[in-house]
């Protein structure tokens, strides 16, 4: 199969409609980097903090002749340094009969224009440690590893103490 053309690739915001696919696909990209077992968010989840009243997040969808091929998960974050806007893309995935077809440069270069007319300067996303795959790409488009930054996180019942620990009579 050749390459598709601009023209034969879409890209499309994500609708409440497209929660199932939405879901079915970050359950395939967690699969691909060994960590399915890590993800436990629901179809409903989706529907409802990102198609809800106050959205979390914004996808965009690809299709090649109407099939799914592919989404970016992304929202907005700010740089107090720069003063300025910008995007974090949280989940960038293709098909795999989809890859290698410039699919998911196209969608990053979609969230990055969106949000370059939002008056945005930047894009920041992670890379899971072991997915070399993913770092090259992102390395081939210009998007660079930070070897001054490191994430960091809290989750479970760790956030839930942290979190409740103002309210319970802890540190102000």
């Amino acid at each position: 199969m050749t390459n598709p053309t601009h023209s034969d690739v879409l890209i499309r915001p994500g609708r409440i409609e497209d929660a199932e696919t939405i879901h079915a696909a970050l359950l395939k990209l967690g699969t691909h980097i060994g960590a399915h077992q890590e993800i436990t968010s629901t179809s409903d989840d989706l529907r409802r903090y990102g198609f809800g009243e106050k959205p979390a997040f914004s996808t965009l969808i690809a299709e090649v002749g109407g099939e799914f091929a592919g989404l970016c998960l992304h929202f907005p974050i700010f740089s107090t340094w720069m003063g300025r806007p910008g995007v974090y893309v949280q989940d960038l995935y293709v098909e795999h009969r989809f890859r290698g077809r410039k699919i998911g440069e196209r969608l990053l270069r979609r969230v990055a224009a969106d949000c370059r007319k939002e008056g945005g300067v930047y894009l920041r996303l992670s890379v899971d440690t072991d997915n070399e795959g993913a770092k090259a790409f992102y390395e081939k488009l210009g998007i660079a590893w930070s070897s001054y930054e490191q994430t960091q996180k809290i989750t479970g019942e760790a956030f839930f103490a942290f979190a409740d620990a103002l309210e319970n009579g802890g540190p102000e």
